[in-house]
This record gives structure tokens, sequence and C-alpha cells, in this order.
């Protein structure tokens, strides 16, 4: 009862006016077998009641009403099914939407990450992709449409039993029968089909790959193509021969359902006619009653509504068990009564560890570290150190599985709120995102709340180096940033960089604090990032800046360099101190200074729009 008034409940959502009017004709179309099986009687009754030209008036009665069912029925799957469908979209539209709010909403990534998650994600979506998925709309609908089975059923057993009781779960049971046979079937296939589900997203992955233009290039250099497509048809077989042979024994099971329906609607008809000739009834009512009992079995179904409700079902539970599990995550990651105005001064990292879910190695372990206000702090380490997730967890993206950050005079940066503590910093990903959008989109989104201001715009582009690519962008700031849009280009890798730098300064200029970059400048030439880096250095007056890098070259003259090595801070000062203790940093820095001098660049970039 609790998923019924669910669905119920769901199918309202589509609108008052709209639900009302689709369940109205719905009524109306499981009601128009039994209205034709009376109006075929009486139209048969005043037929064999003719007593020549005077009586021709009493069939027009009769014949309008079954003109009218035929008319009903026909305005009715004509008006129904576009309604059917706009109510559908408008319930599935605000399903996916509620999805997505719901992922978004997710103040950290760590359970996002997870396997659990996303295979919660991906039935909760209800994208009907493959067989077996049933959006909320059509589970909505599919409950209607049971409900409506039952009057029509009703309404013709109401007809049948005109003649006699008995004769209704004669024909009723049998067709029962067959749609409880016809549901195991299709359900086993669904299961069949579901456990197939690897095998499926295999042949898809490899199907989507080799249309890629991105692995075309690979494929037409390396000619591997008869390999590739061997590889997909070898998954998509592996997933169609058990369905395959479990069709093959569907069918030859459905060949014994006649002999469930045929025998009662065979004695059905004989005792209603022998019933007509022994004068226990005419022949208005035998046609009724015959008329009737043949539609019953289509009536009945084939079980297809019910399993449309139950996959719905499946996607609404599993939007239920996602909100459950990232519930958890934002009440974590949300303080305690009203949010806290979070406080200017340094971040302190104190003791902090952290180890990724379902791992055992820890990637920080015992990090203590002050970002101060005003300085350019350069966090250096070998790759796999442990830089980019130090950076995560500043940006709240991560919470710390041991120790704490604190903001400010000591407040609890778990405690602060996730939305309120991002309004202080902006952060440049190593693995940052390329959205296909306009240039200025793509800048302006590092700080969506705010109205797009045209200076700091072209302020940030300066500061990031950017000004000369958009000079050369068809249509400037408007420029798409995706071949695939009309009128788009592809950029360079490190003239992708500089736009999501320039992201990253349009939102310190915009109000952040705390400008955090990992690997800002990785795909661009040497001259290039020495300019940028000049230019982040200026920003130290206007905010903290926290730089990951690993070219050493670049960071020697940032205020304080830290590096980080197994996890931990190990060594700590200026560049000249670090050089001068003769540690791993002075190592590093003259392996670099090494390579360089013998002609080594560490970023090869043609700057050329692709």
């Amino acid at each position: 009862m609790g998923n019924t008034l669910r669905l119920l409940r769901v199918l309202w959502s589509a609108g008052r006016g709209i639900t009302a009017v689709i369940t109205v004709i719905r009524l109306a179309e499981r009601l128009v077998p039994a209205a034709t099986a009376m109006a075929v009687g009486l139209l048969v009754n005043r037929v064999t009641a003719l007593d020549g030209a005077r009586g021709l008036g009493t069939v027009l009665l009769p014949l309008a009403a079954f003109g009218a069912v035929l008319l009903v029925s026909h305005a009715a799957q004509t008006v129904v099914e576009p309604l059917a469908y706009l109510a559908q979209q408008r319930i599935d539209g605000a399903h996916r939407a509620a999805v997505t709010r719901l992922v978004a909403s997710s103040p950290t990534i760590d359970l996002l990450e997870q396997p659990a998650a996303q295979h919660l994600i991906r039935q909760a979506k209800a994208d009907p992709d493959e067989y077996t998925q049933r959006t909320p709309g059509q589970a909505a609908l599919a409950e209607l449409d049971q409900a409506a089975d039952a009057l029509g059923v009703a309404a013709a057993c109401l007809v049948v039993a005109q003649f006699a009781w008995w004769l209704v779960p004669l024909l009723l049971i049998p067709s029962l029968v067959c749609v409880r046979l016809r549901y195991r079937q299709r359900l086993e296939f669904i299961r069949l089909w579901r456990a197939q589900l690897d095998e499926l997203l295999k042949a898809d992955r490899w199907q989507d790959m080799l249309a890629s233009a991105g692995v075309g290039k690979d494929l037409r250099v390396f000619g591997f193509g008869d390999w590739a497509v061997r590889r997909l048809l070898s998954y998509q077989l592996a997933r169609s021969e058990p369905m395959f042979a479990m069709w093959k024994r569907h069918i030859r099971g459905q060949l014994w359902m006649p002999l469930l329906v045929a025998p009662p609607l065979l004695i059905a008809i004989t005792a209603v006619a022998a019933g007509t000739v022994n004068g226990r009834g005419s022949v208005a009512t035998e046609t009724a009653v015959v008329t009737a009992g043949a539609a019953l079995f289509t009536m009945v179904g084939s079980g297809d509504s019910a399993l449309t409700r139950l996959a719905g079902l499946e996607a609404l539970k599993a939007y239920d068990e996602l909100a459950e599990l990232l519930g958890r995550d934002r009440r974590r990651a949300l303080p305690a009564g009203p949010a806290r105005t979070v406080p200017s001064g340094p971040v302190r990292f104190e003791q902090v560890g952290f180890t990724y879910p379902g791992t055992t190695h820890a990637v920080l372990d015992g990090v203590d570290l002050e970002i101060r206000p005003g300085e350019l702090l350069a966090i250096v380490g070998l790759n796999g150190a442990g830089k980019s997730t130090l950076i995560k967890l500043l940006a709240g993206l991560y919470e710390p599985t041991s120790g704490r950050i604190l903001v400010g005079d000591g407040q609890d940066l778990s405690e602060l709120g996730a939305e309120a503590w991002r309004e202080r910093i902006s952060v440049v990903f190593q693995d940052f995102a390329k959205y296909e959008l306009s240039a200025a989109d793509n800048v302006t989104l590092g700080r969506p709340g705010v109205v797009p201001d045209p200076t700091v715009l072209e302020t940030a582009a300066r500061d990031a180096g950017l000004r000369p690519v958009l000079d050369r962008l068809p249509n400037g700031w408007e420029t798409p940033l995706a071949r695939s849009r009309t009128g788009g280009v592809d950029l360079s890798g490190g003239q992708w960089q500089q736009v999501v730098l320039t992201r990253a300064l349009y939102a310190l200029r915009t109000g952040a604090e705390l400008l955090v970059l990992d690997e800002p400048t990785a795909h661009l030439d040497v001259r290039t990032e020495f300019d940028v880096f000049q230019r982040l250095a200026e920003q130290r007056d206007e905010a903290g800046v926290v730089l990951i890098s690993h070219r050493l070259s670049t960071v020697r003259q940032a205020d304080r360099i830290v590096l980080l090595d197994g996890g931990r801070i190990t060594e700590s000062g200026t560049h000249d101190e670090l050089i001068a203790s003769n540690g791993s940093y002075a190592r590093m820095f003259a392996i670099q200074a090494e390579r360089f001098q013998q002609g080594y660049r560490h970023a090869i970039e043609e700057g050329e729009l692709l």
C-alpha cells in the first residue's frame, strides 16, 4: 500500500489537471470492452426483434450507443498518449533534477568515489539505456494502468455474470494464471539481463571508444581496429548467448498457454449457446457474454505494468538510499545550528592524516602546516607524496581521517560549513575540468553567484597570460571552447591551463581570500610559466597563495617552501635556506638544474589553437 500511495503522489506531481484527465481517460478506456459487449448485445436484441420497416427506428439507439463507444475508444487513444508522455517527462525531469541536485549538494567527494554510490546514482537516474530500467514516470502511469485494468476486468465480469456466476472464475482464473506465468518469465529474463550487466558495460565502453575521435587516432595509426572489434563481439556474444537460450525455453513454455485459455473459453461459449437454445437466455445475452469473455483475456494483460511498476520503484528506492548515504555526508560536513562566519587569518594543519576509503595506506600522516595570509607558500615533493590530497583536504573535498584543520583564531574547518569556507578560497586542480562553454563562461564559473564584471574579467585574463589567446579566438570571449560547438575551437593543454588559471584569479578578484594552485603551469613552456609565476607572486598582497609545482626553478621566489615526503612535511624554509641545508630539496633542485642545462624542457607546448 505504501508503494501504491507513493506512486500515486508521484503521478499527482505531474499536475492536478493533467493527472485528472489521464485518470478519467484510462478508466474510460478500460470500460470500453464491457460497454462494447453491452452495446453489441443490445443491438443484436433489437435486430432480432425487427418487425418490418416500422421497427428500423428501434435499432438507431443501440447503433448510436455502439458508435459512441467506438468514438470514445478512438478519442481516448488519440488524446491519452501525448498527455501520458507529457506527464512522464514532467515526473522524470523533476526526478532526475532531484538526483542531480542531491549529488551536487554533497559537500565532499569521497562518498561519490565509492562504487556503491555510483551504482545508486545510476539506478536512481533511471536513464532507460538498457532493457530492465524503467523511470518513476513510467511506474506511476503503470500504477494507474493496473487500477484501471482492475476496473475493466470487474466490468467485464459483471457482463459475463449476467448469464451465470460460475463463468467468471472459469474465465478469470486461467487468465490470471497466464499473466503470472508471463510475469515470472519476464522477471527471470530481467534477472539474467542484470547478471550480464558487466558484459553490457564492457561492450558499451568498447563501442563508445571505437566511435570516438580521440581513440580513432591510435586505432588508425597502430592498426588495432580488427582486434578491438573482435573484443567488442566477444563481450556481446558472452552477454547474448545465455539470453537467447532463455528466450527459446520461454517460447516453448508459452506454447502451453493456449491450452490454459482455450478450453475454458470453449466451455463458456458452449454453455452460453446451449443455454440460449434451451431458452435460458437470448441471442443478445450470448453475444454480450462471448464478447466480454473474449475481451477479459486481453484486459488482464501480460504483466508488463507490474514489471514497469517494480522497476520504477527500484529507481525511487535507489534515490532514497542515495539520499540517506549522502545525507550522512551532508550532516557531517555542515555545522550544527546556524552557519558560522569564516574568520580571517592563518589556516593550520594539526597532525592531519588521511587514508582513502577502502585502502590502508596513509597518504598523509601527521602533517603540521601553517598557511599564512599574504604569503606565497610553495609545496613540493615527488609524485605520490600527497600534495594533491593535501589540497583537496584544504578545499574541504575530503575530511581528515585524523587530526584537524583550523582557520583563523582556531575554528575547526569541519564546524564552519563547506559552502561558507569555499567562499573564501579559489582552487585550480591538476585534473581541471574543461567545460564546452564560451571562454567567458568558463572563467566566470569561478564565481557563479557574482554578476560578471568585464573589467575584472580582462584583468584576470591579463594576469593569467590569456589575453594573446583571446585575441586569436574567432569571437573573443564568446567563442565556445569546443570544436563540437558551432563556431567553437579546441585549445591546447597550455591554453586550457591559462583559462583555468584565469578562472581562479577571477574568483580571487571577486571575493576569495586564498588562492590554491595545483600544478597550474605544468603544460606551459618555461618562459610563459615564469611570467605567470611573477604575476601570481604579485597577488600575495591581496590574498595568500598556495602553489604546488614540480618545477623547483619557478618556486625559488616563494616566501616559504615546504617539502612533502612520505605523507609528512620533512623540510621547510626559503629556497636559500633549503639549499644551504643540503637536504632532499637541494638534491632535487640540483638534478632539475642539471637536466635544464642539458637542454631538457619540462613541457613542450605548441602554443597553437588546435
